[in-house]
């Protein structure tokens, strides 16, 4: 009974808020004069429950009074992290280790390889192609050159199926909004094309190169671009040298507002393919028409119960990698006319290991798999016998590239001490060589990275990859950055990063936990960190720090936990629930209104993921760990430095600035709550590099501060 009283005395607090004037005084912390922050008296009732939101206006984010706010927040953090003399030397180490050569993935079509390629302090990576892999490279694109204040980025690229022609995607200032535009290859010059307001989509070319086939929602009304809700997109038909509102509609689902659709051509160019989701599923169908014939699309898997990915056909026939009867994924063969499980051809069975992708490259199944979180790449024929494996050392591999007649494949290697590299698998030779191999002054000898194992609460072993420099003493006194995402199938696997070598010369502890949540183990694994079990995954992270903590690597004043996106919202979850285990916390772009995060751009994706408020069963488990709601008056939290960006409409900033303000409100320590708001910028792609080495420059000095650690002059000389 007492547990019931204060279980519901807590709920009648969140309900409450933090609130207390209307124009709240500034609030001064250790100096820190915090601006005030209007609160309005706004309540929403859900299901009988009546929960106030007092910073209900700064979802608006163009209001000119949510402008102000947050350039009076930017001032104050600003000028915070401005007066941290390890700033600049950390920033300088940074640019300093990052400036090497650096290459993507080459896609051949028509005889031509299209690659991207950094000199090392470029701002965006440069499109270049070349008529041979060894031939002279021509540059296509210069990001820079795509707007005047180089916040434009090239979001993808996409050449017809002879080389000729190339689609490309730009996105300006982070947002998930596009636009197409055709480049002829050979001159470098612009069509007339000019594709607007796409989102989630990439143009899909006919054989010919006359055009190409893609998505596209409704345009948002004015104002409204950065929160406007995401409906299903229409999908279109582009002649290359026509304007845009002459597409041809090829397939719509007005009757279904809430259904996701994403095409692409089959490599034989004559199946269109429907990727079909409805809105708060995570299982999908695959619609088909025959655009030769001017067929209609028929719904061959409609069911939506389970996870579908076309690889490659013969006909009607698919080479498909699914999760039905098979946690861990396995590959079928399916003939659309009679898509029957029944009927389908096992080709190849569900393994110990969790399959991350596959595709169909030189007459081969290519099969990336996981184990413990590392990449293991297999190749088998087509009828499903096993081929051989690849070589490679313990990391991670991304970006496979190539085609079914294809005789050769590239793909993207990486480790936590070995910097990019780019292999190439001659299939006519089964050799497997190293096409270009980025150099840099790091001795990867001086640091140790080893996967431990972990007990959560509940008892389940969990994994993490912990890195530091050869000789740590576990005394308690390491300065420990914690890394965790746990949701959407995600994995967290081992790969190169510069900011994470600075960290280490640092002295500090790094840390990636493998939670509940994401991909690393296969479908259960993902399941086990999803809706009611979602605490699961605050459960594993909070274990992990108490494991740093009881193994003496690190103490509570010490370690600092870090996320982006759904690893924001880890982040927040996990300092309201456990404010006294940490010593600085780092919630980037995070969703931390979970009772509305659905009503904003893309959101109502994620309802599969989350769970939506508007469901009377998952509303209170989602009002239980909401980070926003779940912040309370006179506790004392962690240092704290909030990250978003004013264009991200993924996550839509609102969540950030809710937070920080109802965190400033409620803070009773001495500790720092500041927000940091990126101008022109979105939920991270496309990132220029020199506002990317200036957040983490932010981010680590921060943490130096807050952490006790020793940044100065000579520090980085001793390296």
């Amino acid at each position: 009974m007492r547990r019931r009283v204060l279980v519901w005395a807590f709920m009648l607090l969140v309900a409450a808020g933090c609130q207390g004037k209307k124009q709240a005084a500034p609030r001064k912390r250790r100096g820190l004069a915090y601006p005030a922050t209007r609160t309005v008296d706004h309540v929403d009732e859900y299901h009988g429950r009546k929960i106030a939101d007092p910073y209900r206006w700064l979802e608006d984010d163009n209001a000119e009074e949510t402008q102000a706010w947050v350039a009076a927040q930017n001032k104050l953090t600003f000028d915070y992290l401005g007066r941290i003399r390890a700033r600049r030397y950390i920033r300088e180490r940074m640019e300093a280790l990052i400036n090497y050569e650096r290459y993507r993935t080459p896609m051949q079509r028509g005889g031509r390889y299209f690659f991207r390629h950094n000199n090392g302090l470029q701002d965006q990576d440069v499109l270049y192609w070349a008529d041979g892999l060894d031939d002279e490279r021509k540059m296509l694109i210069d990001p820079v050159s795509l707007s005047e204040d180089g916040t434009a980025a090239l979001v993808g690229e996409y050449p017809s199926p002879d080389g000729s022609l190339l689609a490309y995607a730009v996105s300006h200032s982070g947002s998930d909004w596009q636009e197409f535009r055709v480049r002829d290859v050979a001159t470098g010059k612009d069509l007339p094309d000019h594709l607007q307001w796409i989102k989630f989509s990439r143009p899909s070319w006919r054989r010919d190169g006359t055009g190409f086939f893609y998505a596209r929602p409704e345009k948002p009304a004015p104002g409204k671009e950065r929160t406007a809700v995401t409906h299903s997109p229409t999908i279109y038909y582009h002649e290359v040298g026509r304007p845009q509102d002459q597409d041809v509609e090829v397939y719509a689902r007005p009757d279904q507002p809430d259904l996701y659709l994403w095409p692409w051509l089959s490599d034989d160019g004559r199946y269109l393919m429907l990727y079909v989701s409805p809105v708060g599923s995570r299982h999908n169908g695959i619609f088909y028409m025959d655009v030769e014939n001017e067929g209609p699309v028929i719904e061959a898997l409609k069911d939506f119960d389970a996870t579908y990915y076309p690889l490659e056909n013969d006909g009607t026939v698919w080479w498909v990698l699914t999760d039905k009867g098979a946690p861990n994924k396995r590959i079928v063969k399916i003939d659309l006319r009679d898509p029957r499980p029944e009927a389908w051809q096992e080709i190849v069975p569900e393994a110990e290991h969790s399959i991350e992708d596959a595709s169909v490259v030189g007459d081969r199944l290519v099969i990336h798999y996981l184990r413990r979180a590392y990449s293991h790449v297999r190749l088998f024929h087509l009828d499903g016998r096993h081929d051989r494996d690849l070589d490679l050392p313990i990391g991670s591999v991304d970006e496979f590239s190539g085609r079914r007649a294809d005789r050769e494949m590239f793909f993207l290697f990486s480790s936590f001490t070995i910097p990019r590299r780019i292999y190439r698998y001659d299939f006519d030779t089964n050799r497997l060589g190293i096409w270009r191999q980025a150099q840099t002054d790091v001795d990867p000898g001086r640091f140790v990275t080893r996967q431990v194992v972990y007990q959560s609460k509940d008892g389940t072993n969990v994994t993490a990859f912990l890195s530091h420099k050869k000789g740590l003493k576990r005394n308690g006194k390491n300065a420990t950055l914690l890394y965790g995402y746990g949701g959407f199938n995600a994995s967290q696997r081992p790969g190169y990063s510069t900011s994470s070598i600075v960290w280490l010369e640092m002295g500090g502890v790094h840390v990636i936990a493998n939670l509940r949540g994401g991909g690393e183990k296969g479908r259960e694994w993902h399941e086990a960190g999803m809706l009611r079990k979602k605490q699961n995954v605050f459960d594993d992270f909070i274990a992990a720090a108490e494991a740093l903590v009881h193994n003496k690597f690190t103490s509570r004043k010490k370690l600092a936990i870090m996320g982006g996106s759904n690893g924001g919202l880890l982040v927040g979850a996990c300092m309201t629930q456990r404010p006294d285990l940490f010593g600085a916390c780092l919630p980037a772009v995070g969703v931390m209104d979970m009772l509305r995060y659905h009503k904003f751009t893309a959101g109502r994706g994620w309802i599969s993921e989350f769970g939506s408020s508007d469901d009377p069963e998952m509303f209170p488990v989602l009002l239980k760990y909401s980070p926003y709601h779940n912040l309370r008056p006179g506790t004392t939290y962690p240092a704290t430095l909030i990250t978003t960006a004013d264009h991200d409409d993924r996550v839509v900033p609102a969540h950030s600035f809710k937070f920080a303000a109802r965190l400033q409100a409620c803070q009773a320590g001495r500790a720092p709550a500041l927000i940091r708001v990126e101008t022109k910028g979105g939920h991270g792609g496309g990132t220029a590099l020199s506002k990317h080495l200036d957040e983490t420059a932010d981010i680590y000095a921060f943490l130096a501060k807050n952490l006790g650690m020793k940044v100065g002059s000579r520090f980085w000389r001793k390296k």
